[in-house]
C-alpha cells in the first residue's frame, strides 16, 4: 500500500514538472519594450546631473515634445549618435533630456565638452534603477513623448538619420 502512494507521488511529480517544462518552453521570453507605445510615463523621479534638485513628468509639460535619451561616456554607439542629437536640438518644439546612465560623472563632463551638450536638462542614474521604469534595457536609447506625457516612439540604439527625419516631421507638425 505504500508503494503504491510512493508511485503515485512520484508520477504526479513527474507529470508536474512535464507540465512546467511545456508551459515554460511555449512561452515568450524576448523581452520587448514596444508595447510602451501610446502609454503614459509616471512616477518620474531623476536626480539633476549637477543641482540638488530632482526631475519629475513636471519637467516635461511645459515642452510640445521631449526626447529622453539615455546615454553613457564609456557606450561607443552615444559618440555615435550624438551628432544627430545635436541638429535635434535645434528643434523649437523639442526639449531634450539627456539621462546619464552608469557613469562616471568627471567622464560624463568630459564627454559633453570634447563632442557638445545637445541636452536642455541633464539628469544621472547612476545605479541604473530609475531607467528600468522607462523600459530601458541597453544604451542608448530614446523615448520621445509629447507635453501629455504619452511615449509616440521609442528607439532601441543610436538613432540614425531616419530616426531623425522622423523626429523631425513629429514635433514640426505643430
Amino acid at each position: 500500500m505504500q508503494k503504491k502512494i510512493i508511485k503515485s507521488f512520484i508520477l504526479l511529480f513527474i507529470i508536474f514538472i512535464i507540465g512546467v517544462f511545456f508551459i515554460s518552453l511555449n512561452k515568450n521570453s524576448i523581452y520587448d519594450t514596444k508595447g510602451l507605445v501610446g502609454q503614459k510615463i509616471t512616477n518620474v523621479q531623476l536626480d539633476h546631473f549637477s543641482k540638488n534638485k530632482m526631475i519629475t513628468e513636471k519637467n516635461f509639460k511645459e515642452n510640445e515634445f521631449t526626447l529622453i535619451n539615455f546615454w553613457a561616456s564609456w557606450c561607443a554607439p552615444c559618440r555615435d549618435e550624438h551628432p544627430i542629437l545635436l541638429k535635434l536640438n535645434k528643434e523649437k518644439n523639442l526639449k531634450m533630456l539627456g539621462v546619464n546612465f552608469k557613469d562616471n560623472k568627471k567622464n560624463a563632463k568630459n564627454f559633453l565638452i570634447e563632442l557638445g551638450n545637445p541636452y536642455d536638462v541633464l539628469a544621472v542614474d547612476n545605479q541604473g534603477k530609475q531607467s528600468i521604469n522607462f523600459g530601458i534595457y541597453g544604451i542608448p536609447e530614446s523615448i520621445l513623448i509629447n507635453k501629455d506625457l504619452i511615449i509616440i516612439k521609442k528607439f532601441i540604439g543610436p538613432i540614425f538619420e531616419s530616426d531623425y527625419e522622423y523626429i523631425k516631421s513629429i514635433v514640426r507638425k505643430k
